[in-house]
């Protein structure tokens, strides 16, 4: 950065006001850039959305014979894999 000249102090005050707002432009576009990437890591509508049908499958009749059925079921295919 090259020194520059001031022949009075608005000009100061000027360049320092600019520099003030290109700061602020800055803060501001690294907080979007974090907000952007905390979105991208933590998808929370599609967990929103996996949960709601989660609930709808698992409530009710169905949802009890499911929860009993399922854990047999991994069992059985866990010991089919293996061999036993």
């Amino acid at each position: 950065m090259e020194n520059k000249k001031y022949s009075s102090y608005a000009q100061i005050d000027h360049d320092l006001e600019i520099l003030k707002v290109e700061k602020e432009i800055h803060y501001k576009r690294m907080l979007l850039s974090i907000e952007k990437t905390k979105e991208s890591i933590l998808p929370s509508k599609t967990i929103s959305f996996v949960n709601t049908i989660y609930e709808k499958v698992f409530s009710g009749n169905l949802g009890t014979i499911l929860k009993i059925v399922i854990p047999y079921a991994v069992n059985w295919f866990i010991n089919k894999k293996r061999g036993d």
